[in-house]
């Protein structure tokens, strides 16, 4: 498989994994984080904004990686 398909299929798998990732974040922040102290609520909203880089990352590096000859 060549890089640019690659490239390809991990866009369009990194949207749908945000755009389904985005609703879960949404819906646990309305939930009983809003109940909870400042201070877990700052933690919890960076952690739910930062969490959706990790499971994506091995799928980056597929993407990036050369095309073998």
């Amino acid at each position: 498989m060549t890089q640019s398909h690659r490239k390809l299929i991990g866009t369009v798998a990194i949207l749908v994994f945000v755009c389904v990732y985005a609703l879960v974040a949404m819906a646990l922040a309305q939930g009983r984080i809003t109940d909870a102290p400042k201070l877990v609520q700052t933690i919890a909203y960076i952690a739910l904004g930062l969490a959706w880089v990790l499971p994506l990352l091995p799928l980056i590096k597929w993407m990036e990686r050369k095309d073998e000859v």
